[in-house]
């Protein structure tokens, strides 16, 4: 007996490649179940909160932050100073902890070849991770802005505030403009999340691939002090993180938003560029890749500082404006503005009768550090008369100020005298002590206004 054994059919299996909506999620569950990132949440969700409701109700306020010394005033002011501190250092540490990790994190695990193996696409694993890490950095920010806002409201309440011209800001105008400040932390956020990631593809498990976007913010940072030229001031994304000042005008100086803008967007799209360009060129096989700094440098410094002189030469030629853009005549109108402001909002306090800003007639005389030194440029060395005559009266007032300009346009008026306008922090109102708003004030000088002589 002979059995033939019949050949049993070829099953064939089609192997699909992953898409992006799987990647992507695959790599938000691997964050968002990280502890770090965890703790980072729940601090961002707990701590500002708890910040301006202890502050507020300080007697000593933080009064070297724009709207530091209004915190115990309004809660609005409490979600300023927090929008202030995130600009300087804190954003782009969360970005390091989170965008600045995304790619690291499989070269120390060494899952690299696993996830390739699956995915199947350098371009969706790429796309993926950055979305990720997008997605979780737009959620810190979030909770940041919810914790400040509800915190510093629910501690003092949503009272009016002086703008950075003094003139007085109703409720409802500033949860609009602090909702239009907070937004535009949206952009340079993103600049600093996309340099975390050219960090984090060319640098691999190095800590400094992590702490690329802080050490690039430090380095801004210390350009931002100097008295820089101001096109090439504008042309960095930590600018924009202070580009918020130009909505507490009336009008509004909107330019420095939509550079900043325009800039940190740049910014982002080029850096994101540049890491998908070192990924993809990556060689995955070399298990003992360990990162290169010469990559970081050639692939990704060398074309961002190009791209910093390009953005210098289209501010200087699209805005015309030269120096530091600190000059004596725009500052003694930006003074006077905001002194006539405020003395209303102070006769207003005082129950005197009440006056126009316009009918103050109100001048502003500066110098700076003496006969010797151009009246020019950021210092703390400027010190300035205000003069005004109230209608139907033949006198001048007079009140000195010290005023510290700043690098980047604010300035801290000092009053000097005499003490019945702004000598003393308190003036006394039919109804008690009240705050004087004519003794300390903060000031914005638009340093892309070209019209400085009129």
């Amino acid at each position: 007996m002979t059995t033939t054994l019949q050949p049993s059919a070829t099953a064939t299996v089609t192997i699909r490649p992953v898409t992006l909506r799987r990647a992507y999620r695959f790599e938000l569950v691997k964050l968002l179940s990280q502890w770090r990132v965890r703790l980072i949440v729940l601090a961002c969700l707990v701590a500002p909160a708890g910040y301006t409701a202890i502050v507020s109700r300080q007697s000593s306020l933080p009064t070297d932050a724009v709207y530091g010394r209004w915190m115990g005033q309004s809660g609005w002011a409490g979600s300023l100073v927090v929008l202030v501190f995130l600009g300087t250092i804190l954003l782009p540490l969360l970005t390091s902890l989170v965008a600045g990790d995304v790619f690291a994190v499989e070269d120390r695990l060494g899952t690299w070849r696993h996830l390739l193996v699956t995915v199947r696409s350098k371009r969706v694993v790429f796309a993926a991770k950055a979305l990720a890490a997008l997605t979780v950095t737009l959620a810190l920010l979030v909770a940041l802005v919810v914790s400040a806002t509800a915190g510093a409201l629910a501690s003092v309440g949503h009272h009016p505030l002086p703008g950075l011209d003094g003139h007085l800001m109703s409720s409802g105008e500033l949860a609009g403009t602090v909702a239009l400040s907070w937004l535009t932390l949206l952009a340079p956020t993103l600049a600093f999340s996309a340099v975390g990631l050219l960090g984090s593809v060319a640098l691999g498990r190095s800590p400094l691939g992590l702490l690329t976007p802080v050490a690039f913010a430090l380095a801004l940072e210390g350009v931002a002090l100097l008295p820089v030229p101001v096109p090439l001031r504008e042309a960095l994304p930590m600018t924009a993180f202070v580009s918020y000042r130009g909505l507490l005008t009336e009008p509004r100086q909107l330019d420095l938003v939509w550079v900043g803008l325009a800039v940190s967007l740049t910014w982002a799209v080029v850096a994101t560029a540049l890491a998908y360009r070192l990924f993809v060129r990556r060689d995955f096989t070399d298990l003992a890749h360990d990162g290169s700094g010469r990559r970081l440098f050639v692939g990704g410094l060398v074309p961002l500082a190009a791209l910093v002189a390009a953005t210098t030469g289209v501010v200087a030629a699209a805005g015309g404006v030269t120096g530091t853009g600190v000059e004596r005549a725009q500052l003694e109108r930006e003074l006077a503005t905001s002194f006539s402001h405020l003395y209303v909002l102070q006769t207003d306090e005082l129950n005197r009768p009440a006056v126009k800003e316009g009918d103050l007639r109100t001048t502003a005389s500066c110098d700076k550090g003496g006969e010797r030194v151009a009246d020019s440029g950021p210092g703390a060395d400027w010190r300035c008369t205000v003069t005004w005559t109230l209608p139907g009266a033949t006198a001048t007032g007079t009140a000195i100020y010290q005023l510290d300009v700043a690098a980047d346009g604010r300035y801290v008026a000092d009053g000097d005298g005499p003490k019945e306008v702004n000598g003393f922090f308190q003036v006394r109102t039919p109804s008690g002590d009240a705050p004087n708003p004519l003794w300390q004030f903060d000031g914005f000088v638009d340093l892309l206004d070209d019209d400085h002589d009129n």
